[in-house]
């Protein structure tokens, strides 16, 4: 594949339809041009790629995982020789400054690296211990859902949409994907190159258009849900889910926060914490929003931080030399200046920044940080998703880890401290998905060997690691039973055998013949 930007027009011919359908135009946040079309899909276009996927998913289900990962690994490569057109992709369409294009597009090159190289590692049959030592064999092996149903945001649209993709085809399920409207080009052009990698067509399938008309027929045509975007739509998608009895797993919103100790390396946190705020001009899930700060590095903290936020560079150049690009849209940029005027009337203190952009681009919103924000401020406690953060002063750990923790979310924080088992011992007691130390959410987010995911209002499940091959697939246990039944052999009473097994529980699981059942019934 060489996608150049004036080359995207033929990505709308990836999309699954059965007829031809009005276009969905795809307009960039930089200034408002047009860079291309895709449909604008129906129901029947969804029931046509749930038909499709639901006889291409036993065919390629039956595939040895080490050919399914063959696959992924010519896709990986793929990625990599193609990291310019994807990188000029993201920034066209999304907006984001290169360097923030360059960081989801590591990650996805990662993500898919390490599911071509451990998936059939973690997808193994693993061995249990089984009802009776020697006599039973025991055995999970893990099956493929069948068909995945993948709903994909407009923040990150190249890494969220292949890392859940490749998981899922990974673990053996086809894939029916519905990126978001604002975004659809880059993950039409990831389709088109898994399938240049061998992937058969009907595998992975793509059907573009509007959330609210395609998503409740898309889960009429899964057997499982992957669903990145709101809170408030994540609930909906989840009781539809619950419903159907189908499985679910989402990433949702965040307020995330971050612990400056009393014993940070001022310098290191003050640099962390800008990129934490600031990436992605702040429409990250795992972004800061909220930083807590110990009394005895407050000020000195707050002088650099704002200095640094002050000098970062806003523009719409494709170059490394531009460090915040625009707001995706004009809703998202009313919600910023919303909530940064709803905190100021109340009695908050923009430090730095705080105005639109517009000799900029249409979108651009400078970054801002507050001081005096209180919980009857907009600001306080609902997701920005901006370019805006608050600096709040604590008194000691305790006070930090209380305010943090005041959130009806949990999916990252961040703590900064001179000693890492002070940090480690801080982020124990932080409730949160992950938790990163002397790290914004790069550590958590970037080792792809490790769940990533929320608790509270965050989310369900994992992304990554064991669990985010798992996530796709159903647990089957087998036992082979030798010799004898596991239940009461015919020769035996009942009375007898309640006696007799009985003292054999008691033997196997508190008086040490535990560890002799893990061994010879396995």
């Amino acid at each position: 594949m060489t996608t150049t930007l004036d080359q995207l027009s033929d990505l709308a011919a990836e999309a699954t339809v059965c007829a031809e359908r009005p276009p969905l135009v795809v307009t960039s946040p930089l200034n408002g041009l047009t860079l291309g079309a895709v449909p604008a899909g129906t129901p029947d276009d969804v029931a046509l790629a749930g038909e499709r996927a639901r006889r291409a998913a036993s065919q390629w289900a039956a595939w040895p995982v080490q050919r399914r990962c063959a696959v992924i690994a010519r896709y990986r490569d793929l990625l990599v020789t193609q990291r310019e057109e994807l990188l000029d992709l993201v920034h066209a369409e999304n907006g984001k400054a290169r360097v923030a294009a360059l960081e989801e597009y590591l990650d996805a090159v990662l993500t898919a690296g390490y599911y071509a190289k451990f998936a059939p590692r973690h997808l193994a049959p693993q061995r249990r211990r089984g009802a009776l030592p020697t006599l039973t064999s025991t055995r999970v092996a893990y099956q493929p859902k069948g068909v995945v149903g993948i709903i994909t945001p407009w923040n990150y649209p190249l890494t969220l949409v292949s890392s859940d993709a490749v998981a899922a085809l990974a673990a053996g399920n086809a894939v029916i994907l519905k990126p978001d409207s604002q975004t659809p080009l880059t993950a039409l052009a990831l389709l088109r190159l898994a399938r240049q990698a061998g992937l058969p067509r009907d595998v992975f399938q793509i059907v573009t258009g509007a959330g609210a008309t395609l998503g409740e027929p898309l889960l009429d045509q899964v057997d499982h849900l992957m669903f990145t975007g709101s809170t408030a739509t994540g609930r909906v998608l989840a009781e539809q889910c619950g419903r159907r009895l189908i499985s679910c797993a989402a990433e949702l919103g965040g307020k995330n926060a971050l612990l400056v100790l009393a014993d940070a390396p001022l310098q290191r946190a003050v640099d962390g914490a800008v990129q934490a705020c600031f990436s992605n001009t702040g429409q990250i899930c795992a972004g800061i929003e909220r930083v807590y700060v110990h009394k005895d590095v407050y000020d000195a903290f707050k002088v650099a931080f704002v200095a640094k936020a002050k000098a970062l560079r806003l523009g719409t150049g494709p170059g490394y030399d531009v460090d915040l690009g625009p707001l995706i849209n004009q809703a998202q940029l009313e919600k910023v200046q919303a909530h940064v005027a709803d905190a100021v009337a109340k009695g908050a203190k923009v430090l730095t920044g705080g105005e639109v952009r517009d000799d900029i681009g249409p979108l651009f919103f400078e970054p801002t940080v507050l001081v005096g924000v209180t919980d009857q401020m907009k600001l306080a406690r609902e997701e920005t998703f901006g370019p805006v953060v608050a600096l709040y002063q604590v008194a000691d750990d305790a006070e930090a880890i209380a305010r943090a923790n005041d959130t009806d979310y949990g999916l990252n924080a961040a703590v900064w401290s001179g000693s890492l088992a002070h940090g480690r011992a801080v982020a124990a007691r932080l409730r949160s998905g992950g938790v990163n130390v002397n790290e914004g959410y790069a550590a958590v987010w970037g080792s792809t060997d490790a769940p990533f995911g929320g608790v509270g209002a965050s989310g369900l499940g994992r992304r990554h690691g064991p669990e985010g091959i798992r996530e796709y697939t159903e647990p089957q246990t087998v036992a082979a039973q030798r010799l004898m039944p596991a239940g009461q052999p015919p020769w035996l009473s009942r009375e007898t055998y309640a006696v007799v097994m009985t003292a054999a529980v008691h033997w196997l699981h508190v008086t040490g013949g535990q560890l002799l059942g893990k061994v010879m019934g396995r």
